[in-house]
């Protein structure tokens, strides 16, 4: 009865061979079936590219805001005062001037189509809507405070930001926009530096500032132009990055006849003074900038000045040594009187023979909030000379 225990099964030769007949002819199948598949799935996703590619948003709006935002924002009440109908502002609930009021940013929810016809702007009207948001309301003399007039603007930018990345705008009309973008948020990171976070963050603003730049050069790099506001671009990017290597790099990667323009030659040399750790040479270059440059590197001033008041605390660090106010004056591009409140700020002492006594044991630095960034804009503000926002913008000088 138990005669199979133990027993071994051999199959034979033909079975075994009908067997691996089998599995080849299953392994053939399946591997038939996944090509089929891999196939399938890659017509798919070759047609869905294509879709994406080819399915540009058909845009209709031809006002700077959209009839039902408009609506919409009037029936809740929130219009902003540079949108309102003059007169209405008191009502209980203000009515939307057509030609004032401009699409806010809305963050992209769920379920929400943001390619609607009637919701988008055409390249002509984004530019449009920019050219008022400098003209009349950034570059408004009657406008006041100008960190209401900046976030008001920088709400409506991100607007036609977002309608330019929902179209895949690019070509002219896109760097058009996005230089007035750039100049705009170079010159408040100067106008609006030293006021408080809650109504100005510099690094917000700075975000902004790089992604716009970026994608600047992108354009640049990618469109078949002539652009000629390129040099003036690729000198702002390297001023305001100082020191940084992508942006040092950039530079050395342009073409030999942006690189060999006076103003990227200027960038270059001021970007190397800073590398070098020499303060005295870039102050100096720095005179040579105009408004607009000076901005960019503005917010670098501090650290120069900073770091030169340092090396010339050891370098002149005796007790025999005087080293006349005025000559530091010069060198670091301020008024005396700035001066004398700058060396107080960082422990230096001057006499009142306006001679100051450097020491290397008494450099101090300051509190947070001690050192108003603001009292030290002259080397900027002086180029200004009249010049207004919307000139500076438009590059009107």
């Amino acid at each position: 009865m138990n005669h199979w225990r133990g027993a071994r099964f051999i199959p034979s030769q033909n079975s075994s061979a009908s067997g691996g007949r089998r599995r080849r002819r299953k392994k053939e199948r399946c591997q038939s079936e996944s090509k089929t598949q891999e196939k399938e799935v890659e017509e798919k996703e070759e047609g869905l590219g294509k879709e994406r590619k080819e399915t540009v948003p058909i845009v209709s709006c031809q006002t700077m805001c959209p009839a039902q935002e408009l609506w919409d924002r009037e029936s809740q009440n929130r219009l902003h005062r540079f949108e309102m109908v003059p007169g209405t502002e008191k009502f209980r609930k203000p009515r939307g001037d057509p030609l004032r009021t401009v699409k806010e940013y809305s963050r992209p929810a769920a379920g929400k189509d943001v390619t609607k016809p009637s919701d988008l702007r055409p390249p002509d009207v984004l530019l449009k809507t920019v050219c008022y948001l400098i003209d009349e309301i950034a570059g408004s003399p009657s406008l006041h405070p100008w960190t209401e007039v900046y976030s008001f603007v920088f709400d409506r930018l991100r607007s036609v930001k977002q309608d330019m990345i929902i179209q895949r705008l690019s070509g002219k009309d896109c760097v058009a926009i996005l230089e007035r973008t750039v100049r705009f948020h170079i010159y408040a990171s100067y106008h609006l530096c030293g006021e408080p976070l809650r109504i100005y963050d510099p690094r917000i603003n700075d975000t902004h500032l790089q992604e716009y730049l970026s994608w600047l050069f992108d354009c640049y790099k990618s469109g078949s132009g002539p652009y000629p506001n390129q040099v003036e671009f690729q000198t702002l990017g390297l001023l305001y990055n100082l020191g940084s290597s992508p942006a040092t790099q950039h530079v050395l990667e342009l073409p030999e006849r942006l690189r060999q323009t006076p103003s990227v030659k200027l960038a270059v040399a001021i970007n190397q003074a800073f590398l070098a750790g020499n303060p005295v040479r870039l102050l100096r270059l720095a005179q040579r900038l105009d408004f607009l440059q000076a901005c960019a590197l503005h917010r670098h001033l501090v650290t120069c000045r900073r770091h030169l008041l340092l090396i010339y605390s050891h370098g002149y660090n005796s007790r025999n040594c005087r080293f006349p106010l005025d000559r530091l004056a010069q060198l670091l591009s301020l008024e005396t009187s700035l001066t004398a409140e700058l060396c107080q700020v960082y422990g230096i002492e001057v006499n009142q023979h306006n001679q100051v006594l450097f020491s290397k044991s008494t450099f101090t630095e300051p509190e947070q909030g001690e050192l108003d960034c603001k009292l030290y804009h002259n080397m900027v503000s002086e180029k200004q000379r009249g010049l207004t926002v919307k000139s500076i913008i438009h590059n009107c000088s």
